[in-house]
């Protein structure tokens, strides 16, 4: 690990300010269960660490009247235990207890997870985020790609999107605030992420002198029923092959809106509109749950190696949709 400078700021405002206006300079630390990591591997190597540990405005879930606002610095843990996490987002409370390590529950963060960098072993390695060869080719097409994107991976960004927690937050319609020097802004999390096109450019909007202050989720979303479904190769700590996070707004026993989120199958959290329109004005039953999971799949483009991530987003779209209908798969 580099050597670095280490800030301990009290309030977000002195947070900010200790942000530089490139990446690379700086990096914020909140759990520090990822930043570490990188760090020790040299694959990102600030000159200085600005550490939120005693930032309070970040603090807390609070029920307001107009939306649930959550802290960057709640823990996957608090989410976990929050009475109105779990009465009102079980979707949410599931991903969060997806993270079956109870160390990085502890100390994982919202906004860090929102925030985590790609899992690929390419990045992981040096090779940056397109993970490209000296000669500036993809090493993902003829690579070892099990691990990678069967949907939007159409070049040059083949990494999945890393976050447990934003398909469950997207499929609630959640935004999130960004604080830097020139003030506060609100983006919509399905819009926070995004696949580079180019190299040095991040797989999400965030400016290199912002600061994930909070999470919020809107008041209409606490009527909606909702789930997460995941499947993964192992039971420890581990990262999902597939996962499936699903909002319903019932009009009786047919749907009136649906909101499907994919995780782990491509750059971003992966919206299956075509999937949402089909399921509008039908009962979520076993054959409508086995079609809406065939049509959420009906664009993606296997590598080489990961064609089996084609059916795990079948099976964990038609699971999260019923266990939301509250049936049984």
């Amino acid at each position: 690990m580099q050597a670095f400078e280490y800030a301990n700021p009290g309030t977000l405002r002195e947070a900010v300010n200790l942000l530089p206006a490139a990446w690379g300079e700086a990096e914020v630390l909140a759990g520090g269960t990822d930043l570490l990591s990188l760090m020790k591997n040299y694959v990102v190597s600030p000159k200085r660490v600005v550490d939120l540990k005693n930032v309070q405005e970040l603090q807390g879930i609070s029920d307001q009247r107009s939306a649930v606002r959550i802290g960057a610095l709640v823990t996957l843990q608090e989410l976990m235990d929050s009475e109105l996490i779990r009465t009102s987002f079980p979707s949410l409370a599931t991903a969060a207890e997806g993270v079956s390590s109870m160390q990085v529950r502890n100390r994982g963060t919202v906004g860090g997870d929102l925030c985590q960098r790609p899992r690929c072993w390419y990045f992981r390695s040096g090779f940056g985020l397109l993970a490209k060869d000296g000669q500036g080719k993809s090493l993902v097409p003829e690579g070892d790609n099990r691990y990678h994107a069967i949907l939007g991976n159409g070049g040059p960004a083949y990494f999945v999107n890393a976050s447990s927690l934003a398909p469950a937050l997207i499929a609630l319609e959640a935004s999130v605030k960004l604080v830097g020097p020139r003030g506060e802004r609100t983006v919509a999390l399905a819009e926070f992420y995004r696949a580079p096109a180019r190299d040095g450019e991040r797989e999400h909007v965030l400016q290199p002198s912002e600061i994930v202050s909070e999470v919020v989720i809107p008041a209409g979303s606490r009527g909606r029923r909702n789930a997460t479904y995941e499947v993964r190769q192992r039971e420890v700590l581990d990262w999902p092959l597939a996962t499936a996070s699903v909002a319903l707004d019932l009009n009786g026993a047919n749907v009136r809106q649906a909101r499907i989120v994919l995780g782990h199958v491509a750059p971003v959290p992966w919206r299956a509109v075509e999937a949402e329109r089909a399921l509008a004005g039908q009962p979520v039953n076993e054959e409508t749950a086995t079609r809406a999971g065939e049509t959420a799949v009906g664009g993606a483009r296997p590598l080489s190696g990961n064609a089996y991530k084609v059916q795990l987003a079948r099976v964990v779209v038609k699971r999260a949709l019923l266990a939301a209908a509250g049936r049984r798969a």
